[in-house]
């Protein structure tokens, strides 16, 4: 037994505090699941609080922070475990509060009836969620959670490059060309490769196409019709056949 587990209250001790602990956090554990939260707040307080020296202890303040993610308290779950992490940097845990901290930021910002389209709203929570994500799969490329925080990341990426396009399109419509451009642009860096990529190009050729730059409209149509596909390469399709031949071209 460590040294960590001793009470110094003679032979035996030890084990008396680990199985008390463990005894302690199972009742815990049963008004968790039964979803009486203050219950379970209390009880796992009291473990924290009793036996900070016992794995259980540390569980404890884990399923603390769990109690606030399952209430839907998503920014305190987020900083109860951001501080679990502080507190436990080597426990085998850290990958399991990491990944409910990217969970818990996707949540945080997920849509409901009451607000405007996402692409209309501040992306700050989005970027949030994005960066933890990202962060979180380059860090745990193996993790058993792997699969959902790569679709959302997917989701994320895709709100935070429609935000980017719905602002260009306000520029577009009021002829700020430049602007449009550079969200644009911005878009397709740093989301670079995302299912959004060929409508930001259109968007982009469209722009183009107005300022006038005919040849670079050109381009970023066929690029979209030779590499994507889809419905876009269609609308890219228009636009080249409404522009007619280029310049030089030669005539069948």
């Amino acid at each position: 037994m460590g040294c960590a587990e001793l009470t110094a209250t003679g032979p035996g001790a030890s084990l008396t505090y680990t199985e008390d602990a463990r005894l302690a956090y199972e009742e815990a554990m049963t008004a968790f699941r039964d979803k009486r939260w203050e219950d379970a707040r209390s009880m796992f307080g009291e473990v924290q609080k009793l036996f900070p020296y016992s794995r259980f202890g540390r569980l404890a303040e884990l399923r603390l922070a769990d109690v606030e993610f399952e209430q839907e308290k998503y920014s305190e779950s987020v900083s109860a475990y951001r501080e679990w992490i502080i507190n436990h940097r080597t426990d085998p845990d850290v990958e399991y509060a990491k990944y409910r901290i990217t969970k818990a930021l996707f949540l945080g910002v997920d849509d409901t009836v009451l607000l405007p389209p996402t692409e209309e709203r501040d992306g700050a929570g989005l970027i949030d969620a994005h960066r933890d994500l990202k962060g979180f799969l380059e860090r745990y490329p193996m993790s058993r959670y792997r699969e959902e925080a790569a679709y959302m990341l997917d989701a994320v990426t895709g709100r935070l490059v429609r935000h980017e396009l719905y602002v260009a399109r306000y520029y577009l419509d009021r002829d700020v060309f430049e602007a449009a451009i550079l969200r644009i642009d911005y878009a397709l860096t740093k989301y670079a490769g995302s299912s959004l990529e060929p409508e930001a190009l259109v968007l982009k050729g469209e722009t183009l196409l107005k300022m006038k730059k005919r040849d670079d409209a050109r381009k970023l149509f066929q690029q979209v019709i030779d590499v994507h596909g889809g419905p876009f390469a269609t609308t890219a399709r228009a636009f080249l056949d409404e522009m007619g031949p280029a310049a030089g071209a030669a005539t069948p």
